[in-house]
């Protein structure tokens, strides 16, 4: 085992010894003025790169196997972690919209956006949250009229 395990890099990208990128020429100056830009303007680069090509800089959610043990009727351990997951809206879109960016401390836009993608499929609003949170979380979006599981 000599060989040096490389970090994962993307394909064009050479590592050095000391693990920092090796930017290609071609890319040079792109990451040159990346580099120059504020959390701000980045985060507004993304949503603007998003938009264009129709893309998520967000990772994508995987459902997890079931445990062989849960089938066979092996007695299941309580669980810790909830995602509360919002699958329909109900009457009062305001008040859930509401509800969203309270939960999400997300802006108007992104709450609304997050309440409207519904018609397409249920939406993740808390991952990994305790079980006390995940239950007052979805007694506030009961209130304001949507249903809400929690997994």
């Amino acid at each position: 085992m000599a060989e040096e395990i490389k970090k994962d890099v993307p394909a064009t990208a050479e590592t050095d010894k000391k693990g920092k990128v090796e930017v290609p020429a071609k890319f040079k100056k792109l990451v040159e003025e990346i580099e120059k830009m504020s959390v701000l303007d980045l985060a507004e680069l993304v949503k603007i790169l998003e938009e264009k090509f129709g893309v998520s800089a967000t990772p994508q959610m995987m459902a997890a196997p079931a445990s062989a043990g849960a089938a066979a009727g092996a007695p299941a351990e309580e669980k810790s972690a909830f995602n509360v997951v919002l699958t329909a809206m109900g009457d009062k879109k305001i008040e859930v919209i509401k509800a969203v960016r309270d939960v999400t401390q997300k802006g108007l836009k992104e709450s609304k956006d997050l309440v409207d993608a519904i018609a397409s499929g249920p939406q993740i609003i808390q991952e990994g949250v305790k079980k006390e949170e995940a239950e007052a979380t979805k007694k506030k979006f009961e209130a304001a009229g949507a249903t809400v599981e929690l997994k």
